[in-house]
């Protein structure tokens, strides 16, 4: 019924008016804006975002803080955050970034804890949250984690009520003697890579199953250098995951690797891909790529509990090359959306280095969408590893500096490709400002889109597709 009814809608506005995916605008959220518990680093300053997530049914905007500052080395109390913004409904221009709601996480009455494992081979209540979305069966939340990588489901106010079973195959471990590492590379030669689990995140339209996606290659399919990493498909009713597909990426080396996933409809999807170049905390600012995939599922090959063969298919995965008989999930060759094309001028036109957030928000006057795409800003904070001090990053468009947090004191300049403190910086620092969080909104609609099916409750009736899609008295004015 949804998908015969969103047909009658986009012919009722007549699909020929819709055009390609356009830049709107964007606004950028200062790098000291805080969310409902202040504004100090590690209480209450704003993560943007590592997800971004429309609920139709609630009309409401949410976007996922990661692990915290500093990388995984201090705590932090993971978050979610709900957001509100004003929409020219006309032209889909945003404006007036405020934040509505503040979500921590909990398990048992504990926070959820940014900081990494310790020790690495138990994961305990360890949380570095990247992919976020709303059950539309129940309104509960889920959240992807990379250092499991974890699949979770929280009620509304935080607190975990379930844990989803992750495969075999993707535990980080040493594959002679199955001993997990969670917090590093160390010992391990099976898995996923650190810092890089579940980190694109999507649910399906009617809410059965939620797909969860490695961030790249996993260490014996490839590692660093790998070409193909994996979608997961977990059933939410069991919990447990019923397929695995291989999607291959479009770009080598330079850190590539998936930052979000977004479902069109029950089998297509759109994945957002990236490499590490760009304004960072800790990257350089040469030859970004970030771009925006549409794939489907259906014929891809279902690799459950499969490591895609033998040490010799392994070598040949990280060539490129799947063993015979393996098929990927199908993957437009041209981007739908190269989100680098656009730039803002509060960023002096510097392209950033996290595009993590994408989302399909409500419907405008026109009939088209809205689309949302946001930045991960790091809370503009250092990641030295294995440091209990870290700083603050500024810059000020061609340069960046770091000193101590919350002043301009002790400012040295970053040694180069980096994050990590160079020499001292004796130079002004009029015009440094910190890293700000960045949201773009794009206009969409049924041309790129044909196919989109609104994630709203079963049994879905004419009404509550409407008011999903913000038409709530549409049918009504369309007779007049």
């Amino acid at each position: 019924m949804k998908r015969t009814l969103l047909a009658v809608l986009i012919g009722a506005f007549g699909a020929s008016a819709w055009a390609a995916p356009t830049f709107v605008n964007g606004i950028a959220i200062p790098g000291n804006a805080g969310d409902q518990f202040g504004t100090g680093v590690n209480t209450g300053r704003l993560g943007n975002f590592s997800d971004l997530y429309y609920d139709p049914q609630r009309k409401e905007f949410w976007g996922l803080s990661d692990r915290g500052p500093g990388g995984g080395t201090l705590s932090y109390e993971t978050r979610v955050q709900r957001f509100t913004l004003k929409i020219d409904k006309a032209t889909g221009a945003i404006s007036n970034f405020k934040i509505a709601q503040t979500v921590k996480f909990s398990n048992d009455g504990n926070a959820m804890d940014g900081k990494a494992p310790s020790p690495g081979n138990v994961l305990g209540n360890s949380f570095d949250p990247e992919g976020f979305v709303v059950n539309p069966k129940t309104g509960k939340f889920l959240v992807s984690d990379e250092y499991g990588p974890s699949l979770y489901e929280f009620s509304r106010s935080g607190k975990l009520l379930r844990t989803f079973k992750t495969p075999a195959n993707l535990i980080p471990r040493n594959a002679a003697t199955s001993e997990p590492n969670f917090a590093g590379d160390t010992g391990n030669d099976a898995g996923k890579r650190t810092n890089r689990g579940f980190e694109g995140l999507a649910i399906s339209p009617s809410g059965k199953y939620t797909y969860a996606m490695l961030q790249s290659a996993m260490l014996d399919e490839g590692g660093g250098n790998g070409t193909y990493n994996r979608i997961v498909k977990f059933d939410n009713a069991t919990g447990e995951a019923v397929a695995q597909y291989a999607y291959k990426m479009e770009e080598s080396g330079q850190g590539r690797g998936i930052s979000a996933l977004v479902a069109i409809n029950e089998h297509e999807f759109m994945v957002l891909e990236r490499n590490n170049r760009g304004l960072g905390v800790d990257s350089n600012l040469g030859s970004p790529n970030k771009k925006v995939f549409k794939i489907d599922l259906n014929g891809a090959t279902n690799l459950m509990g499969s490591d895609l063969g033998s040490t010799a298919d392994d070598i040949a995965i990280a060539g490129g090359t799947l063993p015979a008989g393996v098929n990927p999930v199908s993957k437009d060759t041209t981007p739908y959306l190269d989100l680098a094309a656009d730039t803002l001028a509060d960023l002096d036109n510097l392209v950033p280095e996290k595009w993590e957030g994408l989302s399909i928000g409500p419907m405008l006057d026109d009939g088209t969408f809205l689309m949302l795409a946001g930045t991960d800003n790091d809370y503009s904070v250092s990641q030295l590893a294995g440091s209990s001090t870290q700083y603050d990053i500024y810059f000020n468009g061609t340069s960046r500096i770091i000193c101590d947090i919350g002043t301009f004191n002790n400012c040295r300049t970053i040694a180069a490709g980096g994050g990590n403190p160079g020499g001292a910086f004796t130079g002004g620092t009029d015009g440094y400002r910190l890293l700000p969080g960045v949201l773009h909104a794009y206009r969409t609609g049924a041309a790129d889109l044909a196919n989109y099916v609104a994630p709203v409750s079963e049994p879905a009736t004419a009404a509550l597709l409407l008011s999903a899609l913000g038409l709530a008295g549409w049918s009504g004015r369309r007779r007049r």
